[in-house]
């Protein structure tokens, strides 16, 4: 059954799903990892593409921007399209020096500013962490390349706006970069059984001046991130 924002039927989304931000990235995401994709949904614009990738069945479609619409369409995909596993391919600024523009994050927890997951576990603070399966058969599959790092990221509700203090926090505490979804997903995804994980391409650097990627960059330059996520999803 379609859903508000999903216009798919039940069997026509794969149990692994992969969600670029941007509808054209899914676009050229699917022409280039799907054999017989076929558009299953065009709703707002957000198209999902379902197909095969050597032989496992694997959809991919966009979130948006930002947490609540990547939390929308995921809560979505996990309770009523019968998704198992959800891999965010995207960008991030780099904050820490261990990581430079083209980088690849394996993104294994998100901290954030956002009072997105607060209502999940009253009482407590919820830690957003990736799903361990996927995120160790993303690790493996990188087979020691230096420009592939796991660790933690910040996930913020701002593109453009920063506390005071707070870069430089995250910086001490060794977060490797600033993304807008990954706490959101990761939240989904513990509240509906499913699983979720975040693989980052840095595309500009918060703290190390730098040439930062072109928006013509930001669509075509995934390719090892790309290849990433795919090993995550169909781990």
């Amino acid at each position: 059954m379609a859903t508000p924002h999903i216009g798919a039927e039940p069997g026509q989304i794969a149990p692994a799903v992969l969600m670029p931000g941007d509808p054209k990235r899914a676009e050229k995401m699917a022409a280039t990892v799907l054999d017989d994709a076929r558009v299953v949904s065009d709703i707002r614009g957000i198209k999902t593409f379902t197909g095969t990738h050597d032989g496992q069945p694997l959809s991919i479609m966009a979130s948006g921007m930002g947490m609540p619409s990547i939390v929308l369409y995921a809560t979505e995909l996990f309770r009523f399209f019968g998704v198992k596993r959800i891999v965010r391919v995207g960008t991030a600024g780099g904050l820490s020096k261990a990581v430079s523009v083209g980088d690849v994050i394996i993104a294994t927890g998100a901290h954030t500013t956002s009072s997105m997951n607060d209502l999940r576990l009253p009482g407590a603070h919820f830690a957003a962490v990736a799903d361990f399966t996927m995120a160790s058969a993303a690790w493996a599959a990188a087979k020691g390349d230096g420009q592939v790092k796991a660790g933690v990221v910040m996930t913020s509700d701002h593109f453009y706006f920063q506390p005071p203090g707070l870069g430089e926090a995250l910086v001490a505490h060794g977060v490797l970069g600033v993304e807008m979804e990954a706490a959101g997903l990761y939240g989904v995804a513990a509240a509906e059984g499913g699983a979720a994980l975040a693989v980052l391409t840095v595309s500009d650097h918060v703290t190390v001046p730098g040439r930062d990627m072109t928006a013509q960059e930001r669509e075509t330059l995934f390719g090892r991130a790309l290849g990433l996520a795919v090993t995550a999803a169909l781990a």
